[in-house]
């Protein structure tokens, strides 16, 4: 399978989207750590209606005016992964969880750490907002985008009032 790409710019650095036919499926940073998200062969496409809704709805979320987003998802990974990527989806705007209770969430309490290695995954970062998972103790710990970008992510949702 060949998948569609584009990069745009962000207050994070750039972002490569990438898209199926299905929806989107990776927001890849510029600084990702080569094969953390498992593709095929990339073609890029800057028009691909997936990843121009995708610019457009980012755009919205780092201009503040977006705390949610609707563009088709296409997650690729294992059963298990796509059960923490799921549980993602529902931490609300400017609010955090723990691994901890993301692994109580879907029924595995005792699955924190394998619930982090998901998380360092999570091909769709900021729209799955894996940012937003932090340690039990209130510490940001790693992300793919590098912590930097974490606490901005963060801060920039704390200032829009979330």
């Amino acid at each position: 399978m060949t998948y569609k790409f584009k990069t745009i710019p962000s207050p994070v650095g750039a972002l490569t989207l990438v898209a199926s036919d299905a929806g989107l499926t990776a927001i890849l940073w510029e600084n990702d750590r080569p094969g953390r998200v498992k593709l095929g062969d990339l073609e890029e496409a800057p028009d691909h209606p997936v990843l121009a809704e995708a610019e457009r709805q980012l755009q919205g979320y780092f201009a503040g005016e977006r705390e949610r987003f609707d563009v088709p998802l296409d997650f690729r990974g294992t059963d298990f992964q796509k059960r923490v990527w799921a549980a993602l989806l529902t931490i609300p705007f400017g609010e955090t969880r723990s691994y901890g209770e993301i692994a109580r969430q879907i029924g595995r309490p005792s699955a924190s750490r394998a619930v982090g290695a998901a998380n360092g995954r999570n091909p769709i970062s900021i729209i799955a907002p894996c940012h937003r998972v932090i340690g039990t103790n209130g510490a940001l710990t790693g992300f793919a985008g590098g912590l930097a970008a974490k606490e901005a992510l963060l801060g920039m949702e704390r200032r829009a009032g979330g």
